[in-house]
This record gives C-alpha cells, structure tokens and sequence, in this order.
C-alpha cells in the first residue's frame, strides 16, 4: 500500500467532489444467475460461499478502480486483492476474515478453509488491510432478502458486497445481491462492470 497523487490518477476529479461529502458511498443491486456455482459445488464438494467470494476477486481484479481506495484523507494504490468472509466463531459471535486473492482456485480454496477455520477457533480477525485492497462481504445464507445498504460508519471506505439465501426456480437458481461501494474509488459505470464481470466469472466455473 503507498499513497499516491489524486491529479495523477483517473480519480482526481471524484477525489475532489466526493472525499468531504457526507455520504460517499453508493449501493448498487443486482439478481444473478447462480445454478454454475451450485452444479460446481454439489460435483466437487466444494462451498458455495467460498466460489463466491472466488468469482468477486476475479471480476475485481479486471477493473483498475479496485486497487485504488481511499483511506482516511488520502488516495492509497493497492498492488492486490482480498476478499473478505465473516466467520461464525467458536465463541458464539463473529469475526473477519480477509482471504489473498488467487486465480488459482485450487490455491484460492485451500486458503479459504484454512484461514476461515483458523478464525472460527481463534476468534481472532484475520487482517490484510496493510497489503491488499480487501473486498467486503456478509452472505446471510439462511435468510432471504432483496438487499441491503451498508451503513457508512467514516471509518471503512472498502467496497462490500451482501447477499443472504439463493431462490431456486423452474430453471435457474438467482441471488439478489448488494454492492456497495465509495464514490472516490468509482463511479457507476465501474459498478456496475464489475457486477456484469462477476455473473460472467460465474457463467464460466470451472472446477
């Protein structure tokens, strides 16, 4: 992570407009197709919530503006990507878990059950903010719901994505998903490539 120059980036004029507005963050919804993401998950035994999260990082790691983020006054370059899962614990509550992002999904699944078991027994958080720009995420698997806003606490300005149960149909299974993002780090057009990339990075599964 290293700070760099707003007037040197495609973001100067958002760094301008947006860094001092009370709310700078923006939620975007969209529906997916996720019957990929269930056939890989019954055939190879591997979890849905994990092939997720795979999916977020490779659409991520297509749009520039995600290796970008502002943190506190400052415009911060990022030379990777996270994405972040929360953790049932051991305890009872919660804790965070950021996860390196790999292309490699071999890569990508191994760290996933290795580092998310290691939070749910430590009920520790697992943080890689110092290293890589780090997409939120909370799936609410058990309940359903159509979205859901973010509240903008000031203090974290990373994108966050939230989802809760898939709905099974005739012919496809669909999730309703909510991403929220910072003005600064994107614009609407950004958002919502990222979002078109992530229903094709599911299209495409493969395991």
């Amino acid at each position: 992570m290293r700070e760099i120059n707003p007037k040197d980036t495609t973001r100067a004029y958002a760094f301008q407009m947006w860094m001092q507005a009370p709310n700078p963050m923006v939620t975007f919804f969209k529906t997916l197709n996720v019957s990929p993401l269930i056939r890989v998950s019954r055939r190879k035994g591997l979890k849905f919530n994990m092939l997720m999260c795979y999916c977020i990082g490779r659409a991520a790691k297509q749009v520039k503006e995600f290796y970008m983020l502002p943190v506190g006054d400052k415009l911060m370059q990022f030379d990777n990507i996270a994405v972040n899962t929360i953790v049932a614990n051991s305890a009872g509550e919660v804790s965070s878990c950021d996860l390196p992002f790999s292309d490699d999904l071999a890569q990508f699944n191994g760290d996933y059950l290795r580092l998310t078991k290691q939070v749910e027994k430590d009920c520790t958080d697992h943080d890689l903010s110092a290293d890589s720009m780090v997409i939120g995420t909370s799936a609410l698997a058990q309940y359903e719901i159509d979205g859901a806003v973010g509240m903008y606490s000031g203090v974290f300005n990373n994108p966050f994505m939230i989802w809760g149960k898939y709905k099974r149909g005739v012919f496809k299974a669909t999730l309703s998903v909510s991403f929220q993002f910072h003005h600064t780090q994107m614009d609407g057009a950004h958002a919502a490539k990222f979002l078109d990339l992530l229903q094709r990075e599911i299209d495409s599964i493969k395991a």
